[in-house]
């Protein structure tokens, strides 16, 4: 006899119809504000990082057994392959990826800085960008079409140092532009297959990271705060809301660009006393 109650049908189907999304580096910072966000919006997060037992703690803390966290080394195309096919086999399709996975840069001057930990932060941006991209595609192409005929998003992390230079960080900022030239280009190719691709280039973002480099003395967060045009650094959910966006039908006629969510930081065009003299405060 199936004692399977009617609530327990309709529970069982309301779980089916939520969206999963997949967020590489959720353990901590953007990552993790963004899988708060999307979870408390109504989505089944898979979270990836590097640090398996914390990501699965994560994966609890969101509560509700919807969500799963999962160890994976973005840069190891075994290592992807074996998360994606895990997070397919718990949900049965991936409705958004979130490329978040990265590290620091070296912060010493370009003569001082060595070759392999140039590869490093390349490795991790840009080619654990592409490699996770290259697996959820290939799970998204099989996907039936929403009313718009979209299959699936995939959200990129740019930066702010895409677009302009910051003397040393050289690897960072290689690796984040490239990260938009692949954006746009994945961008083209899979948008008649359904698939939008989009980045965020985010400014500075007072995660716990920040936090520490400044404590240390290695990051100035008054001399930031005055550079920026709103005057302040960024909360993590603030970007996690701008990814949360591209990621949904929200934005189901955006493919290919990429938007800052840096506090007017790219746009300005005047020495840095001119935003001083236009406070109205």
């Amino acid at each position: 006899m199936n004692t399977q109650s009617d609530t327990d049908v309709g529970a069982a189907d309301d779980r089916a119809s939520m969206p999963v999304v997949l967020i590489t580096g959720a353990a901590e910072g953007i990552g993790w504000a963004c899988a708060e966000l999307m979870a408390a919006r109504g989505w089944r997060v898979a979270l990836a990082d590097l640090r398996a037992p914390t990501v699965a703690q994560r994966a609890e803390q969101l509560g509700d057994d919807l969500h799963l966290g999962i160890g994976c080394d973005v840069t190891d195309h075994d290592s992807v392959r074996r998360a994606v096919l895990a997070i397919v086999a718990r949900y049965g399709r991936i409705d958004a990826l979130v490329n978040n996975a990265g590290i620091g840069d070296q912060t010493v001057p370009t003569l001082e800085q060595t070759a392999e930990a140039f590869d490093q932060v390349l490795a991790v941006h840009l080619r654990g960008a592409f490699l996770v991209s290259q697996a959820v595609l290939a799970q998204m192409r099989q996907q039936a079409p929403d009313a718009y005929g979209n299959r699936g998003a995939i959200v990129n992390i740019g930066s702010i140092a895409s677009f302009g230079g910051i003397p040393g960080r050289n690897a960072y900022s290689a690796a984040k532009a490239g990260v938009l030239g692949m954006t746009r280009a994945m961008a083209i190719e899979w948008a008649r297959a359904g698939v939008r691709i989009n980045a965020v280039a985010p400014g500075y973002v007072a995660t716990a990271l920040v936090t520490q480099l400044a404590k240390n003395g290695a990051v100035d967060t008054a001399a930031i705060a005055r550079r920026t045009p709103l005057g302040r650094m960024a909360e993590p959910v603030e970007i996690a809301e701008v990814i949360t966006f591209l990621a949904s039908p929200s934005s189901s006629y955006v493919t290919g660009a990429t938007l800052s969510a840096d506090g007017g930081w790219s746009v300005l065009g005047a020495p840095e006393a001119a935003l001083t003299a236009m406070d109205g405060g």
